[in-house]
């Protein structure tokens, strides 16, 4: 697909794309209402207004790790393992934000961002494979989760049951 849409630079054009999607999806799935803002959180959260900027940062650096293990792939079953992996990670990031903010199920989002969790250290190890920066590029992306996993649990253990 990445060649039919210009050659070398279609992969900065899907990683971009997609980055874009998943950021627009899971901001437009994340509501913050009185719901949200009956809720008690713990004294480390960080601020609301902190997320739109740290989710950028990563979302943009998990598209150009993206680019550099596409480029550095071989064609065929690397690249296919690797676009997966990547759609994977989109739909569960994308999925946490509709669990928490719209269901206001934060005890399966909890679930849930575990498995999140887990598919950016596959998609680490997936990345690693073709291109040590980009793994390292993830590494926000893998601790920003871990934070967000932690504040999920807080948010559970301090208001459920749900």
């Amino acid at each position: 697909m990445m060649e039919m849409l210009g050659g070398r630079g279609g992969p900065v054009l899907v990683a971009a794309l997609s980055a874009i999607v998943v950021a627009v999806a899971g901001g437009w799935l994340t509501t913050i209402d009185p719901w949200y803002r009956s809720l008690r959180v713990p004294s480390w959260k960080p601020p609301d207004w902190a997320f739109g900027p740290v989710w950028t940062t990563i979302l943009t650096l998990a598209a150009v790790a993206g680019v550099l293990a596409w480029n550095a792939a071989p064609e065929g079953a690397a690249r296919a393992w690797l676009v997966a992996a990547f759609a994977v990670n989109g739909a569960l990031n994308i999925a946490w934000s509709g669990l928490f903010f719209r269901l206001r199920r934060p005890d399966w989002a909890l679930v849930e961002v575990t498995a999140l969790w887990l598919s950016i250290a596959l998609l680490m190890l997936a990345v690693g494979r073709h291109s040590g920066i980009g793994a390292v590029l993830l590494v926000p992306y893998l601790v920003w989760v871990a934070i967000a996993a932690l504040l999920n649990w807080s948010i559970l253990r301090l208001n459920g049951p749900f």
